[in-house]
């Protein structure tokens, strides 16, 4: 099965928040709401530099992808 990049989701239990799901390493679910993000990937061995800038770029890619999708239901 081939998955899309980020996916849209939700939970009943937080109306308030809006989740997009990272499926490509670095896996990763990130709230909009006050971007929290949660990794299911040890970043540790890393090199510090080079992660925070792709994360930083993926994490804006998780906004542009919500936005792309709610302008594609107006």
């Amino acid at each position: 099965m081939t998955l899309p990049k980020f996916l849209l989701a939700d939970n009943s239990e937080f109306p308030d928040d809006i989740f997009v799901l990272h499926t490509e390493f670095p896996r990763f679910l990130i709230n909009l709401k006050d971007d929290s993000v949660e990794w299911f990937e040890d970043l540790s061995g890393e090199r510090e530099d080079d992660v925070a800038t792709e994360l930083a770029d993926l994490m804006d890619k998780a906004g542009a992808f919500y936005d792309a999708e709610m302008s594609g239901l107006e």
